[in-house]
């Protein structure tokens, strides 16, 4: 600043001060406020050093339009932050230690009704209560941007939730210059961060944990495409060159998932993408991290053990994963398989061939553990995913590696009914190409068996019957396990490609979409009944998915906040939110019927067929 308007601000700035003591001493209160009464202005402008109280009140309205007169030169030229015009037109002050009744009455007019709260704490970061705002010129920034940030904040859904929110987010920050600074410089970014603060319990988690993740927004590309597999690969990739060990490559994987997730959960928040893209995205993350983490582990492993002889390791996905189609917060579900010589009688125990050899099964079973270690490990940047092994042979009892002539013999002499069900969506992930096509063949060769058709159709139906006791669903909206819901069009999906598939392979796929795509185009199922099947699956997952963002503990709809109800009913394609909730009621009821007239009608006549037999057998073995 010039000299001149420099001295002009020191002469205000001393003469205030002294005034604020000034008014602090009368009673020992934390105050900036002027008596209301002549004789307390008097009063004050006595202990200012002042004969006559007019003149105390021309020096200081000379001094507030002085101050007031080079404040609005030093911004004239700020950029717009969009601030609405309650902001504007009431007041916005901070300073002191008591609620200024004006603010107040501001803050109740932007939509906050936690109006002395939201001052308390706004006052908390001008006096530097957390480091991003100790600093001078952030301080300074921050009060440009009140008027915005505030508005944009009252503009959410629930703008007392979206400002605590913001809160937590700042209180993390340890600076609060580049941040602000990006705010000033791009609008629509504070926007953003007050609509995630607003909407989305997750990805607020998620940036408060990595401011970082805003600078990606500012990619033109952020919102116009998200990645597909082969580009996650390559950005992954990169972001590895720069690691110096171990705990680099944790953290750089865990920071670059976390940056994709965010770019996806905000895609699904503003519903620029349909949740079959979404889940591919999330279920892309899980496999990139995996096959670029193995290598890293395998060459720390292999230098202490060596390497063993054959095909060597390979992950399975199965579930949602094995599907593709992850929401933002699933766990993976894996299963690790490795190649192993044949056995003979007279051979000798297979070992590795490293400083410390252990033998085949111990080593495999060493580096499961320590992929799952790498995947599941808290460190500064979070867990990359939880991961979930039951699925594996024998669940929790069984070896966490297998191999795959093991897996082979289990799945054709010992799997249970539900084991083959969820095999129908296992997925090889990583394994060296010759090994991926053998286990692609072992599990194809242990779905396409022949099986019972009545003996399959029971069993299916008494699963299902023990998982919906098991689980029942608080409100519609918890669609997994809502009657009709997710759970009964992935036991439909994957109930026929068991039955069907000895002769007809070509109904297997992973996707519950997908396969009930192939089964109608095999001639197995309606088409109608598969279209309404397929329209019921993608409708669960597009409301699982956006409550997985936004408000995964609300289970009633009363718990909705307008800004969900708003995006549910868009998921949906209905006109609002009561619309969606009908079609919710209306499909989950067309659904189940369909399970019932596939699955559950037909195993109870089966079954009611069967009982006189049972009960004469039991009979005779009573009366021997």
């Amino acid at each position: 600043v010039d000299t001149p308007v420099g001295d002009d601000m020191i002469a205000a700035y001393r003469y205030l001060r002294q005034l604020e003591h000034r008014l602090q001493m009368v009673d020992d209160q934390q105050t900036q406020k002027m008596p209301g009464s002549t004789d307390g202005t008097a009063a004050i402008a006595a202990f200012m050093g002042y004969r006559d109280p007019e003149r105390f009140r021309g020096d200081l309205l000379r001094h507030l339009r002085t101050v007031e007169s080079h404040y609005a030169e030093l911004f004239e030229e700020a950029p717009s932050l969009g601030a609405r015009g309650t902001a504007t037109q009431g007041s916005l002050v901070f300073t002191g230690g008591e609620d200024h009744p004006e603010t107040l009455a501001t803050l109740a007019a932007l939509g906050f009704r936690e109006a002395p709260a939201i001052s308390a704490t706004i006052r908390g970061w001008h006096h530097g209560r957390y480091r991003a705002t100790r600093a001078t010129r952030t301080r300074e920034m921050l009060t440009e941007l009140m008027p915005a940030l505030l508005g944009a904040l009252g503009d959410t859904a629930n703008p007392d939730q979206a400002f605590r929110r913001f809160d937590e987010f700042l209180k993390g920050l340890p600076a609060g210059v580049q941040l602000f600074s990006l705010f000033h410089a791009n609008p629509s970014l504070l926007a953003l961060v007050a609509e995630i603060m607003g909407g989305s319990p997750a990805l607020a988690e998620w940036l408060s944990r990595n401011p970082l993740l805003l600078d990606g927004v500012l990619d033109p590309e952020f919102f116009e495409r998200l990645p597909d597999a082969g580009d996650m690969a390559a950005a992954l990739d990169e972001r590895l060159r720069q690691a110096r060990d171990m705990q680099d490559i944790l953290d750089l994987t865990r920071r670059w998932a976390n940056d994709v997730r965010f770019q996806i959960g905000v895609h699904m928040l503003r519903s620029t993408i349909e949740i079959d893209r979404a889940g591919l995205a999330f279920s892309d993350i899980a496999d990139t991290s995996i096959r670029a983490l193995l290598p890293h582990l395998a060459a720390e492993f292999t230098a202490q053990h060596g390497t063993c002889p054959g095909d060597g390791f390979a992950v399975l996905g199965l579930g949602k994963l094995g599907g593709r189609e992850l929401t933002a917060t699933s766990d993976i579900d894996l299963v690790f398989l490795y190649d192993a010589p044949p056995e003979t009688d007279d051979a000798e125990p297979v070992s590795s061939d490293g400083p410390k050899p252990l033998s085949i099964g111990r080593y495999y079973q060493r580096f499961g553990q320590r992929l799952v270690n790498a995947i599941t490990a808290m460190t500064g940047e979070g867990a990359l995913f939880e991961v979930d092994m039951r699925l594996r042979p024998s669940g929790n009892a069984g070896p966490l590696a297998i191999s795959l002539d093991a897996f082979a013999r289990y799945q054709r002499e010992s799997a249970w009914t539900w084991e083959h069900l969820a095999l129908t969506r296992a997925r090889v992930i990583a394994a060296a190409p010759d090994f991926a096509l053998r286990i692609e063949a072992a599990i194809r060769d242990a779905l396409c068996s022949e099986r019972p058709a009545d003996d399959l159709l029971v069993a299916v139906a008494e699963m299902r019957e023990r998982m919906a006791t098991e689980h029942k669903a608080p409100s519609i909206w918890r669609v997994k396990h809502l009657r009709g819901g997710l759970v009964d069009c992935e036991f439909i999906a994957q109930y026929l490609q068991l039955r069907n598939a000895h002769d007809h392979p070509e109904v297997l796929d992973t996707g519950t979409v997908s396969s009930l795509d192939k089964v109608a185009q095999a001639g197995l199922l309606d088409r109608t009944v598969a279209d309404e099947l397929i329209e019921a699956t993608r409708l669960w997952r597009r409301i699982q998915g956006l409550r997985r963002i936004a408000a995964e503990e609300a289970s009633q709809s009363a718990e909705f906040p307008p800004q969900l109800r708003a995006a549910l009913a868009r998921a949906g394609n209905t006109i609002d939110f009561a619309a969606l909730e009908r079609k919710v009621q209306e499909i989950a009821a067309r659904t189940l019927a369909h399970y019932n007239s596939i699955i559950e009608e037909p195993a109870a006549r089966i079954a009611a067929a069967r009982r006189p037999a049972l009960d004469e057998n039991h009979e005779g073995e009573f009366s021997r």
